[in-house]
């Protein structure tokens, strides 16, 4: 396991490990932090989006124009 994975679990376990309350409240907190928010809400549209098909960006723009 990479160090940063490890740094992910630790905080992982420690987030887990709270209260509902306690978890809500630090949630609460990052999502306040403007830069911490965009990038949770970046995170969670590529985690929604990740089995959707892709394809090439110039048919994208192809299509846009």
């Amino acid at each position: 396991m990479k160090a940063v994975e490890s740094r992910a679990e630790v905080y992982l376990m420690a987030l887990q490990s709270l209260s509902e309350v306690e978890r809500e409240a630090v949630i609460t907190r990052l999502l306040e932090a403007p830069q911490l928010r965009e990038d949770i809400l970046d995170l969670a549209a590529i985690q929604q989006r990740q089995r959707e098909p892709s394809r090439p960006f110039r048919d994208y723009l192809a299509t846009a124009l």
